[in-house]
């Protein structure tokens, strides 16, 4: 018995494979591996690099962003925000830690201004509270 394995980036399906052996992933308490015959499960992704290995393509790595696993039965889905696939180990693990593990200044000034709407729609609600 083997998996079927399926990638899905926001807008489109980032790899389809069928016939994988065994996969490992990362999460924020480690990595762990997924065989065949594992009970279902779901798993929130950490930036990392996801492994699986098919007989055609041997060992693939893919860099991927935080994102979930779902294993049931034989179908695993992965669904992250960004992925990178390559060859070079190295390269990729350069890629989450400059892509997937800093955030770019729109990110960051996004996230200040929400967090700036947010206290203020606090403080309203508490003074309105009070009146």
């Amino acid at each position: 018995m083997r998996m079927n394995l399926k990638v899905l980036l926001p807008f489109q399906i980032f790899a389809e494979k069928s016939d994988v052996s065994r996969i490992v992933a990362e999460t924020r308490e480690g990595s762990f591996g997924l065989l065949p015959h594992r009970l279902d499960c779901v798993a929130a992704l950490a930036p990392g690099i996801l492994t699986y290995e098919t007989e055609a393509d041997g060992e693939v790595f893919v860099a991927v962003d935080e994102g979930m696993l779902v294993k049931t039965g034989p179908d695993v889905l992965v669904s992250v925000r960004r992925a990178l696939g390559g060859t070079n180990l190295g390269q990729l693990r350069d890629a989450v830690k400059r892509q997937f593990l800093t955030l770019d200044e729109h990110e960051q000034s996004v996230r200040t201004v929400m967090a700036k709407l947010e206290t203020g729609f606090l403080r309203r609600f508490a003074n309105f509270q009070h009146e």
